[in-house]
């Protein structure tokens, strides 16, 4: 499979956490199993997971739902990132990365992986020690390319200086623009894809979440702010025009929402995450989608990081990221 520039065809990839992690109860392994299976036959040729998704559950899932299509498809995970003891552990010692590579390989029923993202910068551990060790698996073959999420641009150059990148992965999204301060002109600069994950804003953009009292407690959601009980009818009201333009594009809101992130870089791949079929099938479509540069441009004022109600993360998931923030 192609690892650049657009790490495959079509355009746009899915996400598989949502089947196993982070919003509310996870799917069967049965259901997401039909799922994944689904997304492939529909046309789906990129999938993206991590050690940290449901604890190792997700790439158990991907590789049974998988397996034997293995070579016709791309394949993305993460490390640096798992589940120990119920908490969330960061961790980006060259030799934690190659146990989690070793596990992800076995759990994923693969003898590679072709793009093995590094999923949080380790503040205790240079950006180039860690890369450095996933410069080494490529060596090996067991991945086929390194990536990095949540970091910021002069991260990826110096990542990019001691072991070529091939993938940034950021959310990015009309109400979440952050890379829009360095990180999307330095990797077109420097020919790295730039990964797009919660394209569609956590739902947000679908305009099916109208009342957020309605999620679970253990969603990923209830802990952002701009999904607060006070913020979120703001970011509701603010979501009013961009429905209509929806309606009168004749196309859905989430198909509106990917269209817009597409086409704001010929180097840019979104892979919106959802557990049902028929929103797979309405996101993959959206590949097709073009706006016009009035289009492009009514939407970004209509809906922008200025004029969203509440930061992207708390304090404590904000943490994690070194990514440019907005003063």
């Amino acid at each position: 499979m192609p690892k650049h520039p657009h790490l495959s065809n079509p355009s746009i990839g899915l996400g598989c956490m949502n089947l196993s992690h982070a919003y509310g109860t996870p799917l069967s392994e049965d259901a997401g199993i039909e799922a994944l299976q689904a997304a492939f036959e529909m046309g789906y040729r990129h999938f993206d997971t991590a050690t940290l998704y449901g604890a190792g559950k997700n790439e158990l899932l991907v590789g049974k739902a998988l397996h034997d299509r293995r070579n016709e498809f791309f394949l993305a995970s993460k490390c640096g990132m798992e589940m120990v003891d119920g908490k969330r552990v960061i961790n980006g010692r060259p030799e934690n990365l190659r146990r989690q590579c070793e596990n992800s390989l076995k759990r994923l029923q693969t003898d590679h992986i072709d793009l093995y993202y590094l999923h949080r910068m380790d503040p205790d551990v240079p950006i180039e020690e860690s890369v450095g060790a996933l410069g080494d698996l490529v060596k090996e073959g067991k991945i086929g390319a390194i990536g990095l999420s949540e970091v910021s641009a002069e991260i990826v150059k110096r990542a990019h200086r001691e072991s070529p990148l091939t993938a940034l992965q950021t959310e990015y999204s009309l109400w979440t623009r952050n890379p829009e301060i360095a990180v999307l002109a330095t990797t077109k600069a420097l020919d790295i894809t730039f990964v797009a994950f919660s394209p569609v804003a956590r739902g947000y953009l679908c305009g099916e979440l109208t009342n957020v009292a309605e999620l679970e407690a253990n969603d990923i959601r209830k802990t952002m702010p701009r999904f607060s009980a006070e913020n979120y009818p703001k970011n509701m009201d603010l979501l009013q025009d961009f429905l209509l333009m929806a309606k009168d594009i004749g196309c859905t809101p989430a198909q509106l929402a990917l269209a817009w992130t597409r086409m704001k870089g010929e180097h840019i791949v979104p892979i919106p995450g959802t557990r049902s079929i028929s929103h797979m099938r309405d996101n993959l479509s959206a590949g097709t989608l073009t706006l016009d540069q009035k289009q492009m441009t009514a939407l970004g004022e209509m809906i922008n990081q200025g004029k969203a109600f509440g930061t992207r993360y708390n304090a404590a998931a904000q943490a994690d990221v070194s990514t440019e923030e907005f003063a």
